[in-house]
């Protein structure tokens, strides 16, 4: 068995600095503290409107942590540019839409399978692991095969939603089933 590993999101540390409109709670000072607490790896999730994480941030991040950097980001031109520059240990890429306040589902795979092919071969050129943010569905799976990514992230969003516990059980065997 896999030793388990503990990955530390600080994009709400973030969300608090930019909120406040000041330099603190700087979410360095926060990846760094938990890499000293044994944190694994450090995800940021780097949005096209900057929202909470900024590019100062990436850039700080990766040049000063000791553990592994997680950049979850849209498939854009600028965006793998920067990451192909960073050399991340990993990066997830997420659909993005600005109006949502999280991400709301998973990348539209299918639908997109040559820009991520493209995206996951460019990523891959810098060892940079990819994966894809995808919804448990078996089409969307077999197209991240297709693509190239190695890992995929499964959204959980509609079990987390489910308001009944037999939709719960529903969207848990989709999850399930996925992870198979």
């Amino acid at each position: 068995m896999l030793p388990i590993m503990l990955g530390v999101n600080v994009d709400h540390v973030a969300t608090l600095r930019q909120a406040r409109g000041t330099r603190y709670p700087d979410p360095i000072d926060a990846a760094l503290l938990a890499e000293r607490s044994g944190a694994d790896s450090i995800t940021v999730h780097l949005r096209e409107d900057r929202r909470h994480i900024q590019e100062r941030d990436v850039r700080l991040l990766a040049d000063v942590m000791q553990t592994h950097m997680n950049l979850e980001m849209a498939v854009t031109p600028q965006m793998l540019d920067l990451a192909c520059q960073i050399r991340p240990t990993d990066c997830c890429l997420v659909p993005e839409k600005r109006q949502e306040l999280t991400t709301e589902g998973g990348l539209d795979v299918v639908g997109q399978l040559s820009g991520l092919r493209e995206a996951c071969a460019r990523l891959a050129e810098h060892e940079i692991r990819v994966s894809l943010f995808v919804d448990p569905e078996p089409e969307q799976l077999d197209a991240a095969v297709q693509a190239g990514a190695p890992v995929v992230e499964l959204h959980t969003g509609a079990y987390a939603d489910a308001v009944t516990r037999l939709g719960q059980l529903h969207e848990l065997d989709r999850i399930r089933h996925a992870a198979e």
